[in-house]
């Protein structure tokens, strides 16, 4: 019989994948070994296998219980669970082995939890929080030391059972704050981002041996084993516009490595951070929590280009592997696949999947409508503008012009329309949020299997206002593309206005730990945090989005809101007339003044703001009334923004800010009217 490791199987049906990947994120950072079937793409004798031998081999088996997996009549995850329970019979009755955590109030009488399951005291993690006493009883279980006797009120009878403590977090906790920090260790951490001033350099430098010994460093920092960020490849072209060519590779690299379960792979914002700035390797590994960091070089000569890479070991500095590539720009999804095969093998990862496959997965063999394609991405990600997000979308249209089944164009064209509807209302913003979802089910009648297609679906139709739907196409995107951050984090945002808050708040917060460095996802916690009434811990969330970016004015206003909401009236409106403050500083104002009885300035911050937007946010001009007490103007407002398709109006469900209208009937009706799911 194999001998079992120290390790830990989890096991969840697909809906709760965000909140199982927030479990083992805490417990790999409290430096326990986790076995998590990432990729949801199940089925295949190979996998199969694995699966089996890895429920052989654990040490503990953490079936996920939830209202979800109580749903499910049928799942893979249920085969798992049977043959853990199937394992705990042959062993001996003091043997701790099943470990059953509940991440909702689903109840322990429930028929369609196994028997073994339900003889068991239950560990409840609401939201998937995993707390300081069950990451210790967990340590406990796994140490060699640990006696069988003291072990087995885990696998024994009902009466014997002792119960493993559960805390439920309390609203703007200090200690909820510090077990939120633990769990995400040296990633929030750092996050107090410093401004680098010197000159790119094409290759990281490892500190001297004396600035840290290297066992301070290694009690400190402990990163996923199979971790990995992507720095942007330094473009060595005599032609320095060739630069988006070097970052469009760098970011097809990123998504390649993205789609192997096994490894995780940091956010593209957090890796692009970097992009300019002499850093050393401890400071990125420390930044980002990654155990590899791959770097390189690009140069482009014509139809050709040679490609330099490394894989560096962040904790001992060496080298894993290093390669460099001459190729035909025809042949760039070839060496993509070569240089992920290569990545994989010096990470000692197994490839279940076929990589080839998967790279080529909605991609195009034509170099021009490839380079077409790739100036637009940058585009997409630089766009401060509307005229800038159009060049983007002209961008796309040339790709998909040159080559008509580029699946991956349609769908990068609808996410840029669906941006560029946030300029529009009415009926204009209707005819370019329809362009996108065509665009978007072009791209998944291409390729159903590409995550980004049903992304771009998911993102327009909960713009549309079309909620049951997008969560089906979000909830696909998921399956598809489980390490993704950007998926991860836009569904978040829609769980929680959608009410869904334990499984919206965890992919929100396993996002932030794959992209730590991007301000969106600190900002996105911060705007579910607020509509959740945890208003100081949606103030933090904002603060390390400005400690990122100190030029996002939208997060004065943020601040200044959240404040406001406190009742600490002063500091919301320092936030919000700072000079930084961004474009709803003055529906922030409007609030404040009229708070402090200065009804005048709040009338005039209110026409001025009206002025300015043109009238584009009629969800907020309802959210001012509702807050001035004017029912009837912010009723409204409310039907206003229901017509005009306002994307605001859909965190009219839980946003505070409308309680004092929430029992009016027209309120009622349009809450009918807009068919937020069960």
């Amino acid at each position: 019989m194999t001998t079992p490791s120290r390790a830990v199987f989890l096991s969840y049906a697909s809906e709760d994948a965000a909140v199982a990947l927030h479990i083992a994120d805490a417990l790999r950072a409290a430096g326990i070994e986790v076995w998590i079937d990432r990729s949801e793409l199940r089925g295949g004798d190979a996998w199969d296998r694995s699966i089996r031998e890895k429920i052989d081999e654990c040490a503990l088996f953490v079936p996920v219980i939830s209202a979800s997996a109580h749903a499910r009549i049928e799942g893979y995850f249920r085969l798992e669970w049977k043959l853990a329970v199937d394992r705990s019979h042959r062993m001996a009755p003091d043997q701790a082995f099943l470990l059953p955590v509940a991440i909702d109030e689903t109840s322990q009488a429930d028929k369609r939890i196994p028997d073994r399951f339900r003889e068991l005291q239950w560990t409840r993690l609401p939201d998937g929080v995993a707390t300081p006493a069950f990451l210790e009883r967990v340590r406990r279980l796994l140490s060699p030391e640990s006696s069988a006797a003291g072990e087995a009120t885990l696998s024994g009878s009902t009466g014997a059972l002792m119960s493993l403590t559960s805390v439920h977090h309390p609203w703007r906790s200090s200690v909820w704050l510090a077990v939120t920090g633990a769990v995400i260790a040296v990633a929030l951490a750092v996050i107090a981002v410093d401004r680098f001033l010197l000159s790119r350099s094409p290759q990281l430098t490892m500190p001297s041996a004396q600035t840290t010994p290297a066992s301070s460093t290694a009690a400190a920092f402990n990163p996923p084993p199979h971790s990995i960020a992507v720095l942007p490849f330094v473009n060595m072209s005599a032609d320095k516009d060739q630069e988006y060519f070097s970052d469009g590779l760098t970011e097809e690299i990123l998504n390649s490595l993205s789609r192997i379960s096994e490894l995780e792979v940091a956010g593209r914002t957090s890796s692009f951070y970097f992009k300019g700035k002499d850093v050393d390797l401890g400071t990125v590994a420390r930044k980002l929590n990654v155990a590899a960091v791959l770097e390189g070089s690009v140069r482009r000569s014509g139809h050709t280009a040679r490609v330099t890479t490394q894989l560096i070991n962040t904790t001992t500095g060496f080298h894993l592997w290093s390669e460099t590539y001459d190729r035909d720009l025809g042949d760039v999804l070839k060496l993509e696949t070569e240089i992920a095969n290569a990545v994989a093998g010096a990470l000692q990862v197994t490839l279940l999947e076929d990589v080839a496959a998967m790279i080529e997965l909605g991609d195009t063999h034509n170099p021009a409508a490839r380079d077409a394609y790739l100036k637009a991405t940058k585009l997409h990600f630089a766009t401060h503008t509307r005229d800038d997000e159009l060049a983007a979308i002209a961008s796309f249209s040339e790709a998909v012009r040159l080559d008509p089944n580029y699946a991956l164009a349609f769908a990068g064209r609808a996410l840029s329309l669906n941006a560029y509807s946030a300029w529009f209302i009415g009926g204009a913003r209707r005819d370019v949020l329809d362009k996108a979802r065509a665009d978007a089910r072009e791209a998944i009648a291409r390729a159903p299997a590409m995550a980004e297609g049903h992304l771009a679906l998911a993102t327009n139709l909960e713009d549309s206002l079309d909620f049951v739907p997008a969560k089906t196409a979000y909830e696909r995107a998921l399956t598809l593309a489980p390490g993704s951050a950007r998926v991860l984090r836009d569904y978040g945002v829609f769980a929680v206005n959608m009410g869904w808050t334990g499984a919206g708040l965890a992919a929100l917060r396993r996002a932030l730990m794959l992209d730590p460095l991007n301000r969106n996802a600190h900002r996105f916690l911060g705007d579910a945090l607020g509509n959740l009434r945890r208003y100081e811990e949606a103030i933090a969330a904002y603060r390390e989005a400005l400690a990122i970016d100190p030029d996002d004015s939208s997060n004065y206003d943020n601040i200044g809101v959240n404040y406001y909401e406190l009742g600490d009236f002063d500091n919301a409106r320092s936030w919000c007339e700072a000079k930084s403050a961004g474009e709803f500083s003055l529906a922030c104002r409007a609030l404040i003044y009229h708070k402090l009885g200065r009804h005048a300035d709040a009338e005039a911050a209110l026409a001025k703001f009206r002025t300015d937007s043109g009238d584009i946010y009629p969800y907020v001009n309802a959210l001012i009334y509702a807050q001035w007490g004017d029912t009837a103007k912010a009723l409204e407002w409310l039907e206003k923004a229901l017509r005009a398709r306002d994307r605001g109006i859909k965190q009219l469900k839980i946003d505070p800010m409308l309680d004092q209208v929430r029992q009016e009937p027209r309120f009622q009706a349009i809450e009918r009217e807009l068919k937020f799911p069960q």
